[in-house]
């Protein structure tokens, strides 16, 4: 057997043994996705944590997601295994710098996207997800002026899409998605002619506006499989072109740009050792106290209820 199938081997039995669910992000390496229960974006692992019967929760992702899952999963035991791997763009936005927004404007709807820290969280009235945010945008009543943190290009893509006023959109950002550029669409457009180009809304405007189709990682797994389209060019992390190939084998998929221009770090930091080492020793474990798990899932479910 060669190393990875011996560390697999472990993982499995580990994961019958404390009744563990294992779940990865769609940027996650391969072989992460390969040993996962459950593969999708942040939001829709956590509600998947919720359901199953597991006691304990492997989240392979970055760290606010495993934080997420730790709200909403009150009474399992949720583990990161690699507590370091943390998100840029989630770490844009203090605690302290929401509340001197908030303090400028008083009586501001606060709608935070769900890549965001527990805190973010916690000082909010709304959160939202990549593929409803223009959906719980157009909820909030057109009078109340609305402060969208920290994803400036996913919020004013929300804003053109749906026409909302009185909008503030918080300077922060995601690089990996930042560092796609327009010429590296028409260089991939180029080598793959004939091919769609799917852009993720973090990506800034002038690409986002070069794309065929602009959607969430869960959207564009739904529309590969959907489409006759039999070649697409993928404009968001690298991992996700692994992930589509699993839901559509006999399609194409093309990376935007080679590696790492294209590839969140951070991501890529949960590895197969570190898996087993967490299920071994039952560590990193997630720790939310209750008073901020409460203020933090009111935000996640007043979303959940908009649909």
């Amino acid at each position: 057997m060669t190393q990875a199938s011996l560390l697999v081997a472990e993982i499995d039995k580990l994961r019958k043994e404390k009744n563990a669910t294992i779940l990865a992000h769609n940027y996650t390496m391969p072989e992460i996705q390969d040993i996962a229960d459950v593969t999708g974006d942040s939001l829709g692992l956590s509600r998947q944590a919720a359901k199953t019967d597991a006691e304990v929760v492997v989240f392979c992702g970055v760290r606010f997601m495993a934080e997420t899952a730790a709200v909403i999963c009150r009474g399992k035991t949720v583990l990161h295994p690699e507590p370091n791997a943390g998100c840029p763009m989630a770490d844009m936005i203090t605690v302290r710098q929401l509340r001197e927004l908030k303090a400028g404007h008083p009586g501001a709807v606060v709608l935070s996207y769900v890549n965001s820290s527990i805190e973010t969280k916690a000082e909010s009235d709304l959160c939202c997800t990549s593929a409803n945010a223009d959906k719980v945008l157009l909820s909030i009543p057109t009078d109340k002026t609305v402060i969208f943190v920290p994803d400036r290009n996913l919020g004013n893509w929300a804003v053109k899409k749906t026409g909302r006023k009185n909008v503030i959109v918080y300077s922060g950002f995601c690089p990996v998605h930042m560092r796609i550029l327009p010429e590296m669409v028409e260089k991939a457009k180029k080598a793959h002619p004939g091919s769609l180009f799917i852009a993720h809304p973090e990506c800034r405007p002038d690409v986002a506006n070069m794309a065929d189709v602009v959607t969430s990682t869960s959207g564009m797994l739904k529309y590969v499989k959907e489409s006759k389209a039999k070649e697409f060019i993928i404009g968001t992390e690298s991992g996700m072109v692994y992930a589509l190939q699993k839901v559509a084998p006999n399609k194409n998929f093309y990376a935007i740009a080679e590696e790492p221009i294209a590839t969140c770090s951070n991501m890529k930091l949960i590895t197969l050792p570190k898996v087993l080492w967490c299920m071994q020793d039952m560590a990193p474990k997630v720790e939310v106290s209750e008073e901020l798990a409460k203020r933090a899932y009111a935000p996640i479910k007043r979303m959940l209820e908009i649909g």
